[in-house]
């Protein structure tokens, strides 16, 4: 076995759990999103909404640090996503490639069709993880900047 073919091996091996993260990455993706909404439609009936929980003991750092954790599992998300999103993309290209070359052109479609429809799921997964990302960036950046308001904390450089 040469080491082009235990690299092909393995990278065969990658493509089942990739469509499983793909996936669950859209799952997220859709919760994620409709937790925003739902955070978003209470925003607007109770101006005063803040989910950024302020204990009276944390301090500032710590308040940055629970906005950081809050936000980051969708920045991953709107990161993580597109190269997924090409891992799953990639892995079926070389199979199909060489079903073209033996003239079977309608087994390398179907390679492509569902390498395409993993990176479309992907790709989808990632902007709905920016958008959100975004959003609740904003949303928890104003809500720090407010408590630091109320402490009296000067803004640092």
């Amino acid at each position: 076995m040469n080491i082009e073919s235990g690299f092909s091996q393995v990278a065969q091996s990658l493509l089942w759990p990739v469509l499983v993260l793909v996936g669950l990455a859209f799952v997220y993706a859709l919760w994620s999103g409709g937790a925003t909404l739902m955070e978003a439609w209470q925003r607007w009936r109770q101006p005063q909404y803040r989910s950024l929980r302020v204990a009276p003991g944390l301090s500032m750092e710590e308040l940055e640090l629970q906005l950081v954790r809050q936000v980051e599992p969708v920045r991953l998300l709107s990161r993580l996503s597109p190269m997924l999103g090409l891992i799953a993309t990639m892995i079926p290209l070389g199979p199909a490639l060489q079903s073209v070359a033996a003239g079977n052109g309608q087994q390398a479609l179907a390679v492509f069709s569902g390498a395409f429809a993993g990176v479309v799921l992907a790709l989808a997964a990632a902007s709905v993880g920016l958008v959100v990302y975004s959003v609740r960036r904003r949303w928890l950046l104003a809500e720090l900047l407010v408590v630091r308001k109320e402490r009296g904390v000067a803004q640092s450089a």
